[in-house]
């Protein structure tokens, strides 16, 4: 059988199981079975009396007392939090991002006792290399919507035929509209296997991956587990801290002796992170059920959504007081109100107490990766480190703009980063 015979096949067998037919799509072939592997339509339907409740619950909201100082190193400023709720419960619509999403093809499937919500755009051009994109915390799949059309039809977004993906996008198990686990053991491991699995069930023998923040973690995971399909990796919040540079940090003294410039930078950066901005990780890793505030109050989730990092935080704080940025007004309710509906903040919480990996350390990728570092991310990862973190390192590049959430805040940036890692993959 051809190639092209092989992917018609899978995509007759891919409609099948759509409506319920009995199709089980497996790596290395494709073969009919007695039982179903189900991929179902999925459309979000949300009843406007939870759109009411939280509209009422945002006008009840129980304010504190102003922060003490004149800049955020308190937290969330008062002036910025209530500048949010007012658009949040006088103007903002989520009906339209309801029809953003409605306007793509979503599905569900199950795997691992899971049910998986996920996005899947496939491009008009025949030569399409598959591609699999991970979310991260605070984000969700609503962080891609930007980058599908641009990589789906490059021709009409100064690309080529060439440039081509198909696009899947999953929510990660209790984020979103997947489902939230009900036993222990879901963390960035776990998830990978379950993305292989999606991959192979969608007929894709050959495919790449990417993704950013825990992204990052579940996008190397699959490439540590090695499926036969995944090519290479692009990554756009790297694991590549040196374990000499772990262990200074760790213990809050001077840097090694010896850094470079663009070494010593990032030192300074994540020394800063780990010191004044990681407080909401350490929760969530010790004691994620204890933010029963995320789920009762919407500013109150809102909040703690946006206090992620500095550079982030204040690009909203500017968002919310006027200014134009990569993101907007609407695209900050759109992820905080998704959270919301689908009642996920201490689900989501979760994967920081299950996973129990280094975040930035190397993990020994040892296929094909690309690297692109935001100036505003948590750490610009130098190009030194990145060299030794993926022996096979195939695209590095810095950017001049841009910071933690890339696909949303420099949509177009990213997707020529994307496109540059594997045009000598295809």
């Amino acid at each position: 059988m051809t190639d092209r015979s092989l992917c018609a096949t899978r995509r007759e067998l891919l409609a099948a199981a759509v409506i319920g037919g009995t199709v089980s799509l497996l790596a290395g072939g494709v073969r009919a079975t007695a039982q179903a592997v189900q991929i179902r339509p999925f459309k979000v339907e949300i009843p406007q009396d939870q759109l009411t409740d939280l509209q009422l619950r945002i006008a009840a909201t129980r304010w504190p007392d102003r922060e003490l100082v004149k800049d955020s190193t308190q937290g969330v400023q008062l002036d910025t939090a209530r500048a949010i709720a007012k658009y949040w419960a006088k103007d903002y619509d989520w009906r339209k991002c309801e029809a953003r999403l409605n306007a793509l093809p979503q599905f569900t499937t199950e795997i691992d006792g899971v049910d998986i919500h996920f996005i899947h755009v496939r491009s008009k051009e025949n030569n399409a290399l598959p591609l699999i994109v991970t979310h991260g915390w605070p984000g969700s799949i609503l962080e891609q919507i930007k980058i599908i059309e641009p990589l789906t039809n490059p021709t009409a977004h100064g690309g080529s035929a060439s440039d081509a993906f198909d696009i899947v996008i999953p929510s990660m198990p209790g984020h979103g509209f997947s489902s939230k686990p009900t036993v222990l053991g879901w963390d960035p491991i776990r998830i990978a296997k379950a993305w292989i699995v999606l991959m192979e069930r969608l007929g894709y023998d050959r495919y790449v991956a990417q993704g950013g923040d825990w992204g990052d973690a579940v996008t190397e995971q699959m490439a540590l587990l090695t499926p036969l399909g995944l090519l290479g990796i692009h990554v756009n919040m790297p694991a590549t801290v040196p374990d000499v540079v772990a262990k200074a940090l760790q213990a809050g003294g001077p840097p090694p002796a010896g850094l470079a410039a663009d070494e010593l930078q990032a030192y300074q950066q994540l020394d800063t992170f780990y010191k004044h901005g990681l407080g909401y990780a350490i929760e969530m890793a010790n004691r994620p059920q204890t933010l029963y505030g995320i789920v009762d109050s919407p500013v109150g989730l809102v909040s703690w959504m946006i206090d992620h990092d500095v550079k982030s935080y204040e690009l909203i704080a500017r968002v919310f007081a006027g200014q134009s940025e990569g993101l907007t007004q609407d695209d900050i309710l759109d992820n905080a109100t998704l959270y919301w509906l689908t009642n996920t903040g201490i689900s989501s919480a979760r994967l920081y107490w299950e996973s129990k990996l280094a975040f930035f350390a190397p993990k020994g990728v040892a296929i094909p990766v690309g690297v692109s570092v935001f100036p505003d991310e948590l750490y610009a990862a130098p190009k030194s480190w990145a060299e030794k973190a993926y022996p096979k390192l195939i695209h590095y590049n810095k950017l001049e703009k841009g910071g933690h959430f890339a696909a949303w805040e420099q949509p177009i940036a990213l997707t020529s980063e994307i496109r540059d890692t594997f045009k000598t993959l295809r």
